[in-house]
């Protein structure tokens, strides 16, 4: 389990000045303190790992924390640092709209496959539905919260979410998921358990959501309704 870097600096700094002043880093831990902190600054850094070298980091890294004249002048750095920012941001913008439209597509015939399968009804607005338990208790109203179990997961069948695997049923508003639920809830009786599909405009759209859930991705959710929650 790694220790985030800014929880490991923002212990540090919490040392009283006292007690850092006194009583300093064991010295059979400070190979492994040090060790820790560049290891996470390694994890901080991967995802740039081609764009910069190593040497020029450490360097960096021993003139600053020896306090020696820098390199580069502060202009010369922040300029660097601004243009490759932007570069970088310009580079995952292209990428996110060319995963978009990929997704677009496969989400577009993924729906018209779906929508002609046994059992399974679109709403108005474009959600998939299909019951395969239907419960008998009441039905949702925007303004409840609910307890649910479900997994879901990408057209592909990558799963992203669980839970089933957390071992512990989730309890939310229902007006406070994402447009494709909180169609859905309202439609279900509790004791209820739905298949659905969604589109990624009732979704989390052309932004996505984390690693996992791209651009226009359309998500696929098995839903248990247990209850409403008092």
């Amino acid at each position: 389990m790694r220790i985030p870097f800014a929880c490991l600096l923002a212990a540090l700094m919490a040392l009283p000045l006292g007690l850092a002043a006194k009583e300093k880093i064991v010295d059979n831990d400070k190979p492994m303190l040090g060790y820790a902190i560049g290891t996470e600054i390694a994890h901080n850094l991967a995802a740039i790992k081609d764009d910069v070298n190593l040497d020029d980091v450490m360097a960096g890294l021993k003139d600053g924390m020896e306090g020696k004249d820098l390199k580069y002048s502060a202009d010369e750095l922040q300029r660097v640092t601004r243009d490759f920012t932007q570069r970088k941001q310009k580079e995952r913008q292209a990428g996110m709209k060319e995963e978009g439209a990929k997704n677009k597509d496969a989400g577009e015939k993924f729906l018209k496959a779906n929508a002609k399968k046994d059992g399974v009804k679109v709403t108005d607005s474009g959600l998939q539905y299909q019951v395969l338990k239907q419960g008998d208790g009441p039905k949702p109203k925007a303004s409840d919260t609910v307890k649910v179990n479900y997994k879901g997961s990408l057209i592909d069948g990558t799963e992203f979410d669980s839970s089933y695997k957390r071992g512990e049923a989730a309890v939310f508003p229902v007006k406070g998921v994402i447009p494709g639920w909180v169609e859905a809830l309202q439609m279900m009786p509790v004791g209820s358990k739905w298949r659905l599909v969604i589109p990624s405009g009732l979704a989390y759209g052309e932004n996505g959501q984390g690693p996992q859930i791209g651009p226009n991705s359309v998500l696929v959710f098995e839903v248990e309704l247990m209850d409403i929650e008092k």
